[in-house]
């Protein structure tokens, strides 16, 4: 046997497996990141409008959007069957 023969096989994704994973990170990310954007939008406009200026509706807002991103994309991610209603 050669050396070039007893080297360990690496696997690696085909080309189809490795474009549906990117197509899951781009729906995620961009969905974590407008879920962030909403959560600190609402988070404004409670602080203006009900707390006197203060911050801590902002850090929720942003917290409780964080939280959804990553719970939508925990379930993208465990699903079998890709994207489910998203077109990447």
């Amino acid at each position: 046997m050669s050396a070039s023969e007893s080297k360990e096989t690496q696997i690696v994704p085909s080309g189809a497996t490795q474009n549906l994973l990117n197509d899951k990170w781009d729906v995620v990310l961009s969905n974590a990141l407008i879920k962030t954007g909403l959560g600190f939008g609402g988070g404004v406009l409670a602080s203006i409008l009900l707390f006197k200026r203060r911050s801590f509706p902002v850090w929720l807002g942003i917290g409780f959007g964080l939280g959804r991103g990553y719970s939508e994309g925990d379930a993208i991610f465990r699903s079998n069957h890709g994207l489910r209603t998203v077109k990447a």
